[in-house]
């Protein structure tokens, strides 16, 4: 009968504990799905940046045509980033995904910050109807990439800390589950949305 009753305590202990690390596992998925869905939301809104700076440089390109390098170096930073914005699509949280598109980004910020100072030079541009729209619609966007950025970074660090705590590390290590970078801001015309003023 004791050997019974011991028998039973032994499958009560595996059954709980083959709950928890069921529970455990299931939210560690969830959470890493959240912080995916959540790059995804950047994604869509890098995008949408990308797709307004060819407008935006058409717009100009009448009136600054003799700053033919300004406006490659957008174009070329714009390239990078679009790059490195797709690898990190592919692999949300992947560490160098991360750091190589917030240093594309940067250099990106970089590029308009220099385009948008040369820019205030020139009176017809300021006067421009679609160049103030496509400003307007840009800063939108710069607005909309932070929230994103913001709420992805939330997700990392709540993942994150899940992974890490016990016992969750225990399950996460067994089933490889590797810690998520944030995207950080890694220059400092990254820590502040570009100043658009026409």
């Amino acid at each position: 009968m004791a050997f019974l009753g011991l028998v039973i305590f032994l499958v009560a202990i595996l059954l709980i504990a083959a709950v928890i690390i069921v529970n455990i596992y299931n939210r560690l998925v969830t959470l890493r799905n959240r912080y995916q869905n959540a790059y995804a939301q950047i994604d869509v809104q890098l995008r949408r940046r990308y797709d307004l700076i060819p407008n935006l440089l058409e717009s100009v390109k009448g009136y600054m045509a003799h700053e033919r390098e300004t406006l490659t170096a957008v174009i070329n930073a714009r390239n990078s980033a679009m790059r490195a914005s797709q690898q990190a699509a592919q692999a949300p949280g992947d560490p160098q995904a991360m750091q190589q598109l917030s240093a594309a980004e940067g250099l990106l910020d970089s590029t308009l910050g220099r385009f948008f100072a040369l820019s205030e030079a020139y009176p017809d541009i300021k006067a421009n109807q679609n160049m103030a729209q496509l400003m307007e619609e840009l800063r939108s966007t710069e607005n909309r990439i932070a929230f994103a950025r913001q709420a992805f970074n939330d997700a990392v660090t709540l993942y994150n800390t899940k992974r890490e705590v016990f016992p969750s590390n225990l399950v996460a290590g067994s089933f490889n589950f590797g810690p998520a970078q944030l995207l950080e801001d890694t220059t400092p015309e990254m820590k502040v949305a570009p100043q658009i003023s026409f």
